[in-house]
């Protein structure tokens, strides 16, 4: 089985603990992931999700998804993290369109 990437534990991670309004901080999102010995990596790609279109940067409050561009989300979680259809289906509950999403 081949290790996800530390942005892919990142967003298995924020996808989990989703709740409408409720930012995430680097901090807890570390602490939650899956990144074993990586936080020096996984500081950096957290930077990196702040400025994301399918993510909500609340300063100090951290991270949130932004239900609104999940579109953007299910590609990266499809084409980088290697999630089957009916994983990103099933986990992303508020993609309003996932059955009109083109996952050529």
């Amino acid at each position: 089985m081949q290790k996800p990437s530390v942005k892919c534990a990142l967003l298995s991670t924020m996808i989990a603990k989703h709740r409408w309004g409720t930012p995430i901080t680097k901090e807890d999102l570390l602490r939650l992931s899956a990144i074993g010995d990586d936080y020096r990596i996984a500081r950096e790609v957290y930077d990196e999700l702040r400025s994301e279109p399918y993510m909500i940067y609340r300063g100090n409050r951290g991270i949130e998804l932004n239900s609104s561009n999940f579109e953007a989300l299910a590609d990266v979680l499809y084409y980088e993290c290697g999630w089957e259809k009916w994983e990103i289906e099933s986990r992303l509950k508020h993609y309003e369109g996932i059955e009109d999403h083109d996952w050529a």
